[in-house]
């Protein structure tokens, strides 16, 4: 399982700047795609000073720890989620290095398919690693060929012949900004302007809450560089056919962000939508499971004209079950971040409406709590198809053998859940729902058809014991 993160980056022409709080502010509006750990590195004319460690952005950054980042001219922001063997402070980002031509830092977004072969072939040379990320390697990587080009996108141009798979990734030179998106396009990336500097972020909503005024989206491919003499981009690496993650628009993006043209509100309601056609049911009532089904639910509503209820209250002070590393920590989250309105529901034939079932554990204990709350009939939706497949390029799509739609039919998953129907979203609609996008996209863990061969994953026998 690997990562799924946030990325931010704000260039300023201007010297002296308080560019450290407005990143800070940008990675609220990015805390849903990460809450293991955060950072902000700061550049003031070369000189980077970064503070990264775990914990949500706010406990991270208080105004001290943002005084003491400083001012400059550039900042650099992150939000991680790591898969359970990869959670440690060492990895959390930007990750700041110092060679021989300068400082770097950067800030990712993905997961890297060769890893496994780079960061052999790295060790082999001699490089030393003290993480276990991913971003290591790019970063290492990128250095080893600064030491042979002109240029800081020289470097990272000639590194992404060699790197495969997701990579959005916001990089800090001494004098400049750069953005790179993979040229399979997996993760988002966008491009804003605020007055005369230019910001960069995973998603249009961080660019939002800073009062930035989204440009474009950055191509798979395209290298975008900003320093003082404005902006240029680099496309020598564009071309591909692109793949971006339909997931983002299913569950990990936040509806109000628009990604590749397309609304993410607007594709979970046409979801709805088409889950309503394919799955129609009597019932008296239509609702979300907080937060990513209830555009789903509206949307399910709409076109069936069963009346959308408020079914659940969610405490706002837990992050997603969906990704907490451990099974021990999902249950523990799930028995408190949710209750139900049992108005909405008593003696009520509902309509339930969520993103995905992973493993199928949480949404048992849902279909559960809704019938202890003295629902009649409990009727599943899904604004998804079964996941059938991993993901290898950033979102956390568990292993095959943890996948309950790879061990159980569709009415066995049924029956598990304790639900009275259950119905997917088909394939078929799923390429529907982001209306105007102007990308094509991954559905790998739908189909095991992905735009890129499917890794060979390994161990790193260095982050295990002797013998295992």
């Amino acid at each position: 399982m690997y990562d799924s993160c946030g990325v931010f980056g704000i260039y300023s022409k201007e010297l002296n700047v308080d560019v450290a709080t407005q990143a800070y502010l940008a990675l609220f509006a990015l805390q849903h795609r990460g809450q293991e750990s955060c950072g902000i590195a700061v550049c003031n004319e070369g000189v980077m000073h970064h503070h990264s460690d775990l914990g949500l952005v706010p406990d991270v950054f208080g105004r001290e720890t943002l005084l003491k980042l400083g001012k400059g001219n550039m900042a650099l922001g992150h939000v991680r989620y790591a898969p359970m063997d990869q959670k440690s402070r060492i990895n959390a980002q930007p990750l700041v290095v110092r060679h021989i031509k300068g400082a770097m830092a950067i800030a990712h977004n993905g997961s890297i398919t060769n890893a496994h072969a780079l960061r052999e072939k790295l060790q082999r040379e001699g490089t030393v690693f003290h993480t276990t990320s991913d971003t290591e390697i790019i970063i290492n990587i990128i250095t080893k060929k600064r030491i042979s080009t002109n240029t800081i996108e020289d470097a990272i141009s000639e590194a992404l012949k060699e790197i495969e798979g997701a990579f959005s990734l916001v990089i800090m030179s001494p004098s400049k900004l750069i953005a790179v998106r993979d040229p399979y396009g997996f993760r988002p990336l966008c491009m804003g302007s605020l007055g005369n500097d230019t910001v960069f972020a995973s998603e249009s909503c961080a660019l939002d809450s800073i009062g930035a005024e989204f440009t474009r989206d950055i191509e798979p491919g395209e290298i975008v560089v900003v320093n003082k003499e404005g902006i240029k981009s680099n496309k020598t690496h564009c071309g591909k056919k692109n793949g971006m993650c339909v997931f983002e628009y299913i569950y990990f993006a936040r509806p109000d962000s628009v990604i590749q043209g397309s609304c993410v509100h607007s594709a979970r309601v046409n979801a709805g939508m088409f889950l309503a056609k394919e799955h129609p049911v009597d019932a008296d009532v239509v609702m979300g499971v907080p937060d990513s089904g209830l555009d789903a639910a509206l949307g399910y509503s709409r076109e069936s004209r069963i009346p959308y209820e408020v079914g659940f209250i969610k405490n706002r002070y837990i992050g997603r079950t969906f990704i907490q590393p451990t099974q021990e920590e999902r249950d523990r989250a799930v028995r408190i971040k949710l209750n139900t309105i049992k108005m909405s529901i008593k003696q009520k034939r509902v309509i339930l409406i969520d993103d995905s079932i992973v493993r199928g554990t949480t949404m048992r204990r849902i279909v559960k709590l809704v019938r202890e709350t003295g629902a009649r009939e409990v009727h599943l939706r899904i604004s998804s198809p079964p996941f059938v497949n991993p993901c290898y390029f950033g979102t956390d799509i568990d292993s095959r053998e943890n996948l309950i739609a790879c061990k159980m039919s569709t009415q066995e998953i049924c029956k598990f859940l304790g639900a009275d129907s259950l119905g997917y979203l088909s394939v078929e609609n799923v390429q529907k729902i982001a209306h105007n996008a102007t990308c094509d996209f991954c559905y790998g863990c739908f189909t095991g058809l992905y735009p890129v061969p499917e890794p060979v994953i390994e161990k790193d026998k260095y982050n295990y014991k002797i013998g295992e």
